[in-house]
């Protein structure tokens, strides 16, 4: 039988709910993601590390959870080996599943993980707080058995979330070190379609050591600044000067490289429904993203320049250097479960390093 449980938030605003997760009492910052779809990927997604997450889309659960496979030495459906969040909130839970792909229901796959989530709860409330007053800390609290509030984003969340060792994938013409602060796998998936050799790296790892045609830095999980290994590393990196390609996090971690400062974002952008415009031309992408830090563009130094701007709140979603050899994006090309609308740079990617290469 499911059981009544507690959402405390920081403000002390309290809300009652029902388990359909692992119970056990957990806490962590509290943020939303407006998202339809895709909560088997959101879930494993490394850059909810520490966070409680809030699903506003009213209906989840209702495709189940598909059986994992591997094809190329990782995971095919989901884009890490574990589920990332700390608990997930949701208004509505759908117990009966229906999908060619199911494999399981969505409670079972989170009780078999130990991941507490909650259901009944009014979201939209909660969504509404959260953007007048800010992303906050919160609580599940099961009876008597309460926790102390958590603030992930004063942890190195990148450090728990990276690989340990170095790996190599695919045979390609085009060799990629690809430094993982907290990989999305669907990045993996990309940048094999395109005829790469993939080394992948921990975040710490001096990269500059290894002969590459490309460097890419991965999404990840708190606040860049701590993370000052790849920031240094990445500084050396650019000094050698070959082609560099960053996402999410490694859009600030480049920015930081390069001299630039990040801040904290009131609520972040969570969701596959940010509007981004490339900066000098009227093309506007929808995109999928995940962050709750941003880059400061005003403070990008000489030979840099914003790539891309949100069209909601005009906050830097990508940055680039003059000589072209350079980039970056906030949100997600590689987004699953979509959309898809930017996959085209990893394609802008490849040019630049076969560009490179032939003028080398």
């Amino acid at each position: 039988m499911s059981k009544l449980v507690q959402l405390i938030l920081q403000d002390g605003s309290t809300y009652n709910g029902i388990s359909f997760g692992y119970e056990e009492s957990v806490s962590g910052e509290l943020v939303f993601n407006t998202s339809m779809t895709g909560y088997p990927e959101s879930l494993t997604d490394p850059s909810y590390k520490g966070q409680i997450l809030l699903a506003t889309y009213p209906l989840i659960g209702n495709y189940g959870v598909p059986k994992d496979s591997s094809s190329n030495g990782f995971s095919d459906c989901f884009e890490s080996n574990d589920i990332q969040v700390s608990a997930l909130i949701i208004n509505h839970y759908s117990d009966n599943y229906s999908h060619w792909n199911a494999n399981e229901s969505l409670s079972s796959w989170l009780k078999r993980n130990k991941i507490p989530a909650i259901s009944g709860v009014d979201t939209r409330a909660i969504t509404k707080k959260l953007r007048e007053e800010g992303s906050m800390l919160a609580k599940i609290v099961f009876k008597s058995k309460d926790t102390p509030f958590y603030n992930p984003n004063k942890d190195h969340l990148v450090k728990k979330v990276s690989c340990k060792t170095v790996s190599k994938y695919g045979n390609g013409k085009h060799k990629i070190v690809l430094v993982d602060c907290g990989l999305k796998l669907n990045i993996l998936r990309c940048l094999l379609k395109r005829d790469t050799t993939i080394i992948r790296v921990p975040y710490d790892y001096d990269f500059t050591k290894e002969d590459y045609d490309g460097l890419f830095i991965s999404n990840g999980p708190g606040d860049p600044a701590l993370n000052t290994e790849t920031i240094n590393n990445l500084k050396k990196a650019i000094n050698i000067g070959k082609p560099i390609f960053g996402i999410c996090l490694g859009n600030q971690l480049l920015a930081l490289a390069a001299g630039a400062s990040t801040y904290k974002l009131k609520y972040g952008h969570r969701s596959h429904n940010q509007p981004v415009i490339k900066v000098g031309t009227k093309h506007c992408y929808i995109t999928s993203q995940n962050h709750g830090f941003a880059i400061d563009h005003s403070q990008l130094p000489y030979n840099w320049e914003p790539l891309f701007v949100n069209a909601n709140d005009n906050s830097c979603e990508g940055i680039r250097h003059t000589s072209g050899k350079f980039f970056a994006a906030q949100f997600h090309p590689e987004a699953s479960s979509g959309p898809t609308d930017t996959e085209f740079l990893f394609d802008d990617f490849i040019s630049i390093i076969e560009d490179f290469k032939s003028n080398a």
